[in-house]
């Protein structure tokens, strides 16, 4: 990847790949701009192969992202909002249906559509100082990043309604009893943390992850039938890929796999 961004950077770490939102200076409010940069970023990212894992983080000090860009809006006719929803709708897409397992690092505020950012992600890291909430309410919207349906299939329909319905935040200790983070760290940690996971996560099969991480969003949200439908479509173009074949041949002579990620 050559592009350079104005507020999106975009680092590799062997096979993973670090999507760094820099706008510190607004706190990583999503502008228009930035939200399609990130889209842009994230279509690159999973177009490439050789990433078998992400990670999501912030370069600003106080926050992972704060939501929408207020002041942009404050200028907006119903005819600019209107404009911008598909560019939104694309940003948290891109994040959503990354081939590859995401992992969001969570530091300071995590609010609104920041929160959704790390809700598009499969797992999310949160350090100590992190204070996380969908206050869209208590300024006349709703989430529309994906936020009512996500934070339901997180941690359940009450919990989720209590959130969404009072626009409260939460500190990381209420967020892990939650459920809505999946670790929480000490302060400062969490893209390290983080990377650390995606490596474990890119030295398995990407093969296995990738189906792995397919059949787990296609089959969560159906019958138990039709979920283990998609898990057995999901096992068989794993079981007769060379990935299956290096793994079982790797595993009995003792060594390392080298996966061909056919």
């Amino acid at each position: 990847m050559s592009e350079t961004y104005e507020h999106v950077q975009v680092r590799r770490h062997d096979r993973v790949a670090e999507i760094v939102l820099d706008r510190p200076k607004a706190h990583n409010a999503l502008s228009t701009a930035m939200a399609r940069e990130i889209a842009a970023v994230a279509a690159a990212v999973a177009a490439d192969r050789e990433f078998r894992a992400v990670v999501l983080s912030s370069s600003a000090e106080r926050a992972f992202c704060v939501g929408a860009d207020l002041k942009e809006r404050n200028s907006y006719s119903d005819d600019d909002l209107r404009r911008q929803r598909p560019v939104f709708r694309a940003v948290f897409g891109g994040i959503l249906d990354l081939p590859v397992p995401a992992i969001a690092a969570v530091h300071g505020f995590a609010l609104g559509g920041g929160l959704e950012l790390a809700l598009s992600c499969d797992l999310i890291v949160a350090d100590e100082t992190a204070v996380l909430g969908l206050p869209e309410v208590t300024v006349g919207v709703i989430p529309g990043g994906g936020g009512t349906q996500l934070l339901a299939r997180r941690v359940g329909y009450s919990r989720a309604a209590d959130l969404i319905f009072t626009g409260r935040r939460v500190d990381v200790a209420e967020a892990a009893r939650l459920g809505l983070v999946d670790r929480q760290v000490p302060a400062g940690s969490a893209t390290a943390v983080a990377l650390e996971l995606a490596a474990a996560i890119a030295a398995n099969s990407p093969v296995g992850v990738r189906n792995a991480k397919r059949a787990l969003r296609l089959g969560t949200d159906g019958s138990l039938a039709a979920g283990l439908e998609i898990e057995d479509a999901a096992w068989r173009a794993t079981a007769f890929s060379g990935d299956r074949r290096e793994g079982v041949a790797a595993f009995n002579d003792k060594r390392t796999p080298d996966w061909p990620g056919e």
